[in-house]
């Protein structure tokens, strides 16, 4: 039979995989672009970068499967904001998920539509991250740019756009703008009336296993592909992973450590965490929903680190060194907000930095700590969901941090339940092939697809010892930053200055 192909527009690179109807992964290809930085604070990319880097790796797996494909889900970063004039032309760059530029239209956002509504609407607070306040952001600081709008795409929905010619999305990522009704899985028109935005902006909402375009002729030729395959609608970044996981059915949860971190857990109707602090989202699962914790920058911080280090560590050598470290790397703490903080804290000012700082720690505390500070801001996401009675008997770790052994221990220890991996680790990817094989007809439904998941054998289990020490030092970890916050806050306002 064909393969599927699933592509993933990731925040470092585009990444496509081929699956057969086994559920094995056949071919593999990878493309990395620029991340943009113009100001501190600021997060950007270049949409044509993205589509450069998707054309190479559809074009790479297409010739390791002899063009035999039968459909193809399309996954990508969250929230970003790609700005299309009425030729289809990328007006600016793209601001990203992680862009904090927007703090002054979230309070525009609440006061327009009200902190409650929002809730009950979209599922979530107003939040920096989010599209919404990124185009209000267009309108007040760019306007000439403003003007031009015709089409706002989330970003694996312009890659959508330049395969097919639609323009389309799905529920989960949909989720995502803070623009979709999550109970109605579609635009919502009591937020684009109180914002004053356009609904034929905005694309049609599909759901994620549903077909939303098919591959143009030119393109396919280009790209060594059939013409007219179906592309899935596909899902957020996080979704997507979720099914490559096999978290479809309540009571499972997984934990990614990829530039940022997310605690994910399924859930089968739309329940809002009423304080705001986690995400609740509609799933790629058509009718589900899920939770959501996110830590802005996970694998971000020891990427961080790594590079203060100058680079000349490689990370298994860094994670190595972190392991010669005691447990709670001998009383030192990070706060991994490097980019402003989700969970728990919705503050686009929160700042990262190292607490307990002695002449004794050195580079394998240091690096430790970096890696124990982003599993305690996972563990808080952890606690959130468990207080709205989410039960999760185990966590399936996925992303980059997965495949640390130190890392996946070191989870299993500070949230004290086991922590177990998949066979297949291809993230996001991986995903979006298996929808695509639902979108193709080799698989009836989502659940089905999520039959080729399997567990490995192996897994990290709490160290009891272990996680009692961590619990004293996630205590700590806590009391930090509202210690801290207002200190974060004036250097947020000072750094503006300089």
């Amino acid at each position: 039979m064909p393969a599927v192909i699933g592509l993933d527009i990731g925040t470092s690179g585009a990444r496509a995989l081929a699956v057969n109807e086994s559920g094995d992964v056949i071919a593999t290809a990878a493309q990395d672009y620029p991340l943009l930085t113009p100001r501190p604070g600021w997060t950007e990319q270049n949409p044509e970068d993205w589509w450069q880097a998707s054309r190479k790796v559809l074009a790479e797996v297409a010739r390791a499967v002899q063009g035999k494909v039968a459909a193809i889900g399309l996954t990508g970063q969250m929230h970003g904001s790609v700005f299309l004039d009425a030729e289809d032309r990328v007006i600016r760059p793209a601001l990203l998920w992680n862009d904090q530029r927007t703090a002054a239209q979230c309070a525009e956002i609440t006061d327009r539509v009200g902190r409650e509504r929002l809730l009950a609407i979209a599922g979530n607070p107003a939040l920096t991250g989010f599209q919404a306040p990124k185009v209000l952001w267009l309108r007040e600081v760019e306007p000439a740019n403003y003007a031009r709008v015709a089409h706002v795409l989330l970003p694996k929905d312009f890659i959508r756009h330049r395969l097919a010619g639609e323009y389309a999305t799905d529920a989960s990522d949909a989720s995502g703008t803070l623009l979709l009704d999550l109970r109605r899985r579609d635009w919502s028109a009591e937020i684009l009336d109180a914002l004053e935005l356009r609904r034929e902006w905005l694309p049609v909402v599909r759901e994620g296993p549903q077909e939303a375009g098919r591959l143009r002729a030119d393109v396919a030729s280009e790209l060594g592909l059939p013409a007219g395959i179906p592309i899935a609608a596909g899902g957020g970044d996080n979704a997507a992973a979720a099914v490559g996981s096999g978290i479809v059915e309540v009571g499972l949860a997984s934990s990614s450590i990829g530039t940022s971190g997310v605690l994910f857990a399924y859930t089968a109707e739309f329940t809002p965490d009423p304080s705001g602090r986690l995400h609740a989202f509609c799933h790629a699962v058509p009718g589900a929903y899920h939770l959501m914790g996110v830590t802005l920058s996970a694998g971000g911080s020891l990427n961080w680190w790594r590079q203060v280090l100058g680079s000349q560590y490689e990370y298994d050598e860094l994670i190595e060194l972190a392991e010669t470290a005691p447990v709670g790397s001998e009383g030192l703490i990070f706060l991994p907000y490097l980019s402003g903080e989700r969970t728990p804290h919705l503050d686009p000012s929160a700042r990262g930095a190292f607490f307990g700082l002695t002449a004794r720690h050195g580079v394998s505390h240091l690096t430790r700590a970096v890696m124990e500070g982003v599993t305690y801001s996972l563990a808080d996401c952890l606690q959130l969901m468990t207080d709205l009675g989410v039960a999760v008997d185990h966590v399936r770790a996925v992303g980059g941090g997965a495949r640390s052994t130190l890392w996946r221990q070191m989870q299993a220890d500070v949230f004290g339940i086991p922590v177990r991996r998949t066979t297949v680790d291809e993230g996001p990817a991986y995903g979006a092939a298996l929808l695509a094989g639902v979108t193709a007809g080799v698989f009836k439904n989502v659940g089905e697809a999520c039959s080729a998941v399997r567990l490995r054998p192996d897994f990290e289990k709490p160290n009891e010892d272990d996680t009692q020490l961590y619990r004293r030092y996630l205590k700590v970890y806590r009391d930090l930053y509202p210690a801290t916050a207002a200190a974060m806050a004036r250097l947020s306002e000072l750094s503006v200055y300089n």
